[in-house]
């Protein structure tokens, strides 16, 4: 299968983060593996502990001092040291600290997660001070070779892009790696997989739910929703499931790395705002398989500008949170009905966005931006993503652009 190069590849190699422990979280199939796998190849000395490997995983959980020293006992020196879903045996932490502090540079250790849920339930030592943490999303179209006009990313150097994609293929099958080199057919069977396998059996096996019949129900409807602000009660009504098991099965959601809470923008002293947030699968693909609905044009009339918007979101936030911490996304909504899709935060200004099906934007769809950056004082621009040919200016401070380089 062919490499393509990822944005956290440089991150990751980076000098400052040779030194430390490097920490790589993700959602399953979001390519942990095949990127820390490439990283690693390079190194000359390493040790690979595959924690989905049943038999190492039991043995290491009945004693993980072997993992110790096992190391210990090797005579390699600079030693690259991978760990692979290590939220499979969190005691394994405890040790790496102890080599790490013990035998300084004679251990690089490199290590993925797909659960930070099991981590802090087992009050795991997250080697704080000791170690860099990285996330890895979903492609970015800079992933695909577009650096784009909103949080632009920088090319990795030596970049192989991921190929385009149509607009139809990333709204109906998203954007997870290897979904992108199947065929429609093959993508939509790998994405109910996806939906059964890992959202239900695996989060099960793994302990983080008993009542797995209601946690099905849980996932279709959040799924249905998402991209929506969530009204806790209305979905335990429809679902069956108290309302505080469903703040849980959320949290398990984001503790996965499988979704995501989007707050409102409240900088805004001149209006009453809406508080409640949205909540976002990190996938379009995977929401749409959870959700149980079919890859079909004839959903797009009617459903196309909620799934760009779904999509815009998306792509927004898995930038932002490439960027730092010093950068967010939320939304903006008032109870006098006024909305923006989304206001980016950077650390120089605000960047509000509408999203819209059209493919000819007039003024008339840039009119919430225009109330948003006459009431907020660092909004200096803002911009309409739509299915525009080329970009067109609406206004003074507003802009109209191809969703493909947003």
């Amino acid at each position: 299968m062919t490499y393509y190069t990822r944005w956290t590849e440089d991150e990751i190699q980076a000098p400052v983060s040779q030194r430390k422990v490097r920490l790589l979280f993700g959602a399953r199939q979001t390519g942990k593996s095949t990127l820390l796998g490439r990283v690693v190849g390079a190194e000359k000395n390493k040790r690979v502990f595959n924690l989905q490997d049943t038999s190492l995983r039991l043995s290491l959980e009945k004693n993980p001092a072997v993992f110790s020293e096992q190391l210990l006992a090797t005579t390699e020196k600079n030693l690259t040291v991978y760990v692979d879903e290590i939220q499979k045996v969190p005691a394994l932490l405890d040790e790496i600290q102890r080599l790490f502090d013990q035998h300084p540079r004679r251990f690089h250790f490199v290590l993925t997660g797909s659960s930070a849920r099991r981590l802090r339930s087992s009050s795991a030592n997250l080697l704080p001070g000791r170690s860099h943490l990285f996330h890895l999303f979903p492609v970015t179209q800079p992933e695909r070779g577009v650096v784009g006009r909103v949080l632009p990313l920088p090319f990795p150097k030596g970049i192989h892009p991921f190929p385009q994609r149509s607009l139809e293929d990333l709204l109906f099958y998203g954007s997870l790696p290897g979904i992108t080199q199947e065929s429609a057919v093959g993508a939509a069977r790998s994405l109910e997989a996806y939906a059964e396998l890992y959202l239900e059996e695996e989060i099960r096996r793994e302990g983080l739910v008993r009542d797995v019949g209601a946690f099905s129900r849980f996932l279709e409807l959040a799924a249905l929703s998402s991209g929506k602000v969530i009204n806790l009660i209305k979905l335990s009504n429809e679902s069956g499931v108290a309302k505080a098991t469903l703040r849980n099965y959320y949290q398990i959601l984001v503790d996965t790395f499988t979704g995501y809470w989007l707050e409102p923008f409240t900088e805004s002293p001149r209006k009453r705002l809406l508080t409640t947030p949205r909540f976002y699968f990190f996938d379009l693909g995977v929401r749409n398989a959870a959700a149980r609905l079919s890859p079909s044009r004839s959903r797009l009339p009617l459903e196309g500008g909620d799934l760009l918007e779904h999509w815009v979101g998306l792509e927004l936030i898995h930038r932002a949170r490439l960027l730092g911490r010093s950068y967010g996304v939320g939304f903006w909504r008032t109870v006098g009905g006024a909305e923006v899709d989304f206001v980016v935060k950077t650390p120089k200004d605000v960047v509000p966005i509408e999203v819209k099906w059209t493919e000819n934007p007039t003024l008339s769809d840039a009119r919430h931006l225009l109330n948003f950056l006459e009431n907020e004082p660092r909004a200096n621009h803002g911009w309409v993503v739509c299915r525009v040919p080329q970009a067109r200016r609406l206004h003074d401070k507003v802009t109209a652009i191809p969703w493909q380089e947003m």
